[in-house]
């Protein structure tokens, strides 16, 4: 009888327990939500060309408290912060994908755009990230490094079916594209830097391979 006592004592404590260890997640996992919708409404908002873009517009959009917004990010540049490493982490691992639903050449031409896409939502928040380079949290060759990775994978897996050059260098297509971006970002507009891309996609195409075709998929992924 004291062993049956005992054993539905330890069944109680252990209900018990692991309820207030659930409870102990929630906390935890809403905390994760609110955070991923202020990081996506932060992107909405930046990318929608308002200005100025009031960390009180992200909190509403994001349809949060401003409190919990600060809780998360205690000032502006931590939320610029924390949204240009999400960002710079998606536009890389976006080149895995690419690789998987088109050819080496295409895929390195898509993402080009991707990386145009990148860079142009960024500009809302300049002065900002300025201000986060210059407190070191970031350093843009850091991420210069993981752009060079992304790029080398594409680059590799076009030198493995012969379709792209096996002496270019991916830190160099990152240097030109960042150049193009640089150069177009005032004058000449998409038409111009569509232009420039191309002849980068030339330049790491295999002599004697013709251009790969563009399908009506592929004009949907730009």
């Amino acid at each position: 009888m004291t062993d049956q006592i005992r054993a539905a004592q330890t069944q109680r404590a252990g209900q018990t327990q692991g309820t207030g260890h659930t409870q102990a997640r929630r906390p935890r996992a809403d905390a994760e939500r609110n955070r991923i919708r202020l990081l996506d409404a932060a992107t909405a908002a930046f990318a929608s060309g308002q200005d100025p873009v009031t960390l009180e517009q992200i909190a509403r959009d994001a349809e949060v408290g401003i409190g919990t917004l600060y809780r998360h990010f205690p000032t502006r540049e931590a939320l610029v912060e924390a949204l240009y490493r999400k960002e710079l982490a998606d536009l890389c691992a976006s080149a895995d994908d690419l690789l998987e639903a088109h050819a080496p050449e295409r895929a390195l031409r898509l993402w080009m755009d991707r990386f145009a896409d990148y860079v142009a939502a960024k500009r809302e928040m300049a002065d900002t990230l300025r201000a986060v380079f210059a407190s070191g949290a970031v350093t843009i060759s850091h991420a210069r490094g993981e752009l060079t990775v992304a790029v080398k994978a594409i680059l590799d897996a076009g030198v493995a079916d012969g379709t792209l050059r096996d002496d270019v260098r991916p830190e160099d297509v990152v240097a030109m594209v960042v150049g193009i971006l640089t150069a177009t970002s005032i004058a000449g507009g998409r038409e111009q830097l569509e232009r420039m891309f191309d002849l980068v996609l030339d330049a790491v195409r295999r002599p004697g391979q013709a251009a790969a075709s563009t399908s009506a998929d592929d004009l949907d992924t730009c």
